[in-house]
């Protein structure tokens, strides 16, 4: 007997990337991390935080950072919902927006916790694939049509951008929902904020852990219309952000002098990997993101997976459909990618 819902029962929950029990003589290149610390302004606002409000409840709909968002996309503070990491916002627009009756589209591949909210709430769920060279299926995605589409641009795993010229085309094709998740956008050369200010149907959803070098915060917001957030916030957990994640992130925000140095010093070391990674005769996907998808020599991506492991180098393979020749590879720091690339030349000798 089962005390679940049979569709609870019958997923498979989402599976994060792999966390070493220690990080020492480990180079962690498989959960897309920034290399660099956060902002000197937020580690000054985590040692600054009075500890005497965390006996108190916060501020349910986190104003302090809600504001310094809205002032960074020059928009109202009702144009901006905070949430427990982006992924918050995908879990607030499923359960709004998702369910029987009410498909849920997506790429493929792609950040599969789109697929994991769509079967939770019991939606059809609707995988589009994308071409052979992965990019994003925008004709096939506005021909499903769903209640919600999602498209990560950057994408993971594989890097693909679409032009916010393109996307604001397919949000005119929808009748439903466009939820533009810009988590890497920190790293490309396009944003599509401005969509959000255009369209009625488009939310955007950004988050600090990638080009803010603060994933352990767990903080994200969406941009879109007051009139969609009233209705994700009637989804929303009361109080899904704290007042130490809220003042971090502030801060964070407001040095973009330190953001911008840290985004280029990833930038050039993506280009240096891309080359290396092309002399070594990889397949190297264009990458928006702070990460390359490539095609191993060879075709057998877990082999070079578990290769690479015993040489104490972490990066992703995914052991799905169209995927088992490939590896995502964080970008990390230019000590970090001399490991990999040395580890890369041991293995293959």
């Amino acid at each position: 007997m089962s005390f679940f819902k049979k569709h609870i029962e019958a997923m498979d929950a989402y599976v994060p990337g792999e966390q070493p029990v220690t990080l020492a003589g480990v180079v962690k290149l498989n959960q897309n991390e920034n290399p660099y610390p956060p902002s000197p302004k937020a580690l000054a606002a985590l040692r600054e935080f009075d500890e005497a409000s965390l006996r108190l409840y916060p501020d349910p709909m986190v104003a302090r950072f809600r504001r310094a968002a809205a002032e960074l996309l020059g928009v109202g503070e009702d144009w901006i919902l905070p949430g427990d990491g982006s992924d918050d916002l995908i879990i607030m627009i499923a359960r709004a927006a998702a369910g029987p009756g009410r498909a849920a589209a997506y790429p493929y591949p792609t950040f599969p916790f789109y697929f994991t909210q769509g079967q939770i709430e019991n939606a059809r769920c609707l995988r589009v694939p994308c071409p052979e060279d992965f990019s994003l299926p925008l004709e096939a995605l506005a021909k499903a049509d769903a209640a919600v589409t999602f498209v990560a641009s950057p994408n993971s795993p594989t890097g693909a951008t679409a032009t916010p010229d393109r996307l604001e085309w397919l949000a005119g094709k929808l009748k439903g929902l466009l939820v533009i998740d810009e988590a890497y956008v920190d790293f490309a050369d396009q944003h599509a904020a401005a969509l959000a200010t255009r369209r009625d149907n488009v939310i955007v959803l950004r988050s600090l852990s990638k080009g803010y070098s603060l994933a352990g915060l767990r903080l994200g917001f969406g941009l879109a219309p007051p009139r969609l957030m009233e209705g994700l916030v009637k989804t929303k957990a009361i109080y899904n952000v704290g007042p130490l994640p809220a003042a971090v992130g502030a801060a964070a925000l407001a040095d973009q002098e330190y953001h911008s140095r840290c985004v280029e010093l990833i930038r050039a070391q993506r280009q240096r990997l891309e080359r290396e990674l092309a002399a070594r005769g990889f397949r190297v996907y264009p990458s928006g993101g702070n990460f390359l998808m490539v095609t191993v020599p060879g075709g057998d991506g877990r082999a070079a997976f578990e290769a690479l492991k015993a040489r104490g180098v972490l990066v992703r393979y995914f052991n799905e459909d169209r995927l088992r020749d490939t590896l995502r590879i964080t970008v990390g720091s230019q000590p970090e990618n001399d490991a990999l690339l040395a580890a890369i030349d041991a293995w293959r000798g």
